[in-house]
């Protein structure tokens, strides 16, 4: 497991929901191109309304019923690695937007992790031994 505390870069991708990638989500795409690479993890979050550079409004709204929401791809990591990962979003993200912001990680601690303290967890979600 890769050890990440202190100064990082988050690195954020705000894609539309319907973007692909030769017939696969482009946000997928990214997803498992960050894991090849080693990177410490990635998220994808659906939004519920936006708009991009095109000024089209997307919503969820039930009278709208819009099928393109937006997506945001947020991987964080050292500096180095996320800079590392930089073209092979060149290569995928032809539409959307592509931000880098400084922060500091203060725990990042995976389920298996062998040093973590064990306080009670079974593996299990929502279960705990006594």
């Amino acid at each position: 497991m890769t050890r990440l505390t202190g100064s990082a870069l988050r690195l954020t991708v705000h894609i539309g929901e319907n973007d692909t990638w030769h017939h696969k989500p482009l946000y997928s795409e990214i997803v498992h191109r960050a894991h090849a690479a080693g990177l410490a993890g990635a998220s994808v979050f659906r939004g519920i309304e936006g708009f991009g550079a095109s000024s089209l409004i997307h919503t969820s709204r039930l009278l709208s019923l819009s099928e393109d929401l937006p997506v945001a791809v947020v991987i964080v990591d050292t500096e180095t690695r996320v800079r590392a990962f930089l073209p092979q979003l060149d290569e995928l993200v032809t539409e959307g937007l592509v931000t880098l912001d400084a922060c500091e990680v203060i725990r990042y601690v995976g389920r298996d992790d062998p040093q973590a303290p064990n306080r009670g967890r079974t593996g299990t979600k929502g279960k705990k031994s006594l």
